[in-house]
């Protein structure tokens, strides 16, 4: 979907396809049948924007055998569906019944890192719609926090300026810009915006930036404002964001609260929980150990650090990406209005701070069982409704959505 910017320019709103994760070309080109399409048509438009995942052995087929690609291209054109951004994070196994951890690897410090996000920006320039120049793949924040020292910090800088070159040539042979934005993530080593000026710091800002994420900036108790005016200040570029909400709990020391969230808690994808305390930001992996009875004399660590148990005096915040349009009923709720708030400074403004925009809710599956959609159907139905608060917020700030 595109929209008309007051300034004149175009943003796009896309939804990310790794809600229906394939490994194989096969498996994509079905996906775009069995998923895509129908969201498309509920929608009733002509044409849509996907965020693409493409798992590593999707993209080795693409990148070695040109004609895949061009039977990529034709259906994505034939579906009415186009695509201006990658969802990069996620390497492979997406779809396994465990992720958890094993979606932080390979890492920055690791070369397959480098080759897959290069192979996946090759693809996306040549993916790109005719009369689009600039296309934007997103990436883990570097590493999980463990075993990430100096070494492998400047390890992982060096990775990005070597692709931060390949991209400005990339540039000249194709004419297309790819950027690509690390996505802060609440335990990585880079959890936050601050951490992201840091990480950053020597690396070229014209070809990588930030992915801000509003469920991930929601999780850390980010004011958006004051991330936004942090990358300003430090000329960071936002190259996408991504519209998604995290689990709110205004009162986790309530029995129902706690029976509520503990709903929520699943083996398949990991949950940092994070709450505010007069002593800083504290903070556990996933949402059972924050659960978890305090053992005796044990205070559970910072945000970088595991449980067991949270104190919970005050809110608590859960990375479990819940519906845009749909959030979980009373006890619990969602961190919506930071997304909308985030939106509206990333859009609202004279002049967009970032062009693509990327609706990312990953869990439908992982929902607790009485809201998980049973049917294709069900959950194009989900998808679409999520589109279209989307773009009702993009028009309330001024922009007019494009045939």
């Amino acid at each position: 979907m595109r929209f008309r910017h007051p300034d004149g320019s175009t943003v796009h709103l896309a939804y990310c396809t790794n809600v229906h994760p394939a490994e194989t070309l096969d498996g994509v080109l079905a996906q775009l049948r069995d998923h895509c399409e129908p969201v498309r048509r509920r929608l009733g438009r002509d044409r849509i924007g996907i965020g693409l995942w493409l798992a590593r052995a999707a993209a080795h087929t693409l990148t070695t055998d040109p004609a895949s690609l061009r039977a990529l291209r034709t259906e994505l054109d034939r579906r009415g569906l186009e695509v201006v951004t990658l969802n990069g994070f996620p390497y492979e196994g997406f779809g396994a019944d465990e992720v958890k951890y094993r979606v932080y690897q390979p890492d920055w410090t690791r070369p397959e890192r480098l080759a897959h996000t290069t192979d996946l920006a090759r693809l996306l320039a040549a993916l790109l719609p005719e009369d689009v120049g600039e296309g934007s793949v997103s990436t883990l924040p570097l590493a999980w926090r463990t075993s990430f020292d100096a070494r492998a910090a400047a390890t992982a800088r060096t990775a990005l300026i070597t692709l931060a070159a390949r991209l400005d040539a990339l540039e000249e042979l194709t004419g297309r810009s790819i950027r690509i934005g690390l996505e802060p993530e609440p335990g990585c080593t880079v959890e936050t915006v601050a951490d992201a000026v840091t990480a950053l710091t020597d690396v070229p800002r014209h070809r990588i930036g930030v992915c801000l994420d509003t469920c991930h900036l929601a999780t850390s108790f980010e004011d958006p404002r004051t991330a936004l005016d942090a990358l300003t200040t430090a000329g960071i570029t936002v190259p996408k964001a991504q519209l998604s909400a995290a689990l709110h709990a205004e009162h986790p020391h309530l029995p129902e609260v706690r029976a509520a969230l503990g709903t929520f808690a699943e083996p398949r994808f990991l949950h940092q929980t994070r709450t505010r305390t007069a002593a800083g930001l504290r903070g556990t992996d996933d949402l059972p150990e924050a659960l978890a009875t305090p053992e005796a004399g044990h205070a559970p660590g910072p945000g970088t650090g595991p449980g067991p148990g949270l104190p919970d005096a005050r809110p608590w915040r859960a990375h479990f990406h819940v519906p845009l349009h749909a959030p979980p009923a009373p006890p619990l709720g969602s961190t919506l209005p930071v997304l909308q708030e985030t939106l509206a400074l990333l859009v609202g403004g004279p002049h967009p701070l970032t062009r693509h925009l990327e609706v990312e809710t990953y869990t439908w599956q992982a929902l607790p069982a009485d809201r998980r959609p049973r049917t294709r159907a069900r959950l194009a139905e989900g998808i679409a409704a999520e589109l279209t608060l989307a773009r009702d917020l993009l028009t309330d700030l001024g922009l007019k959505e494009l045939p």
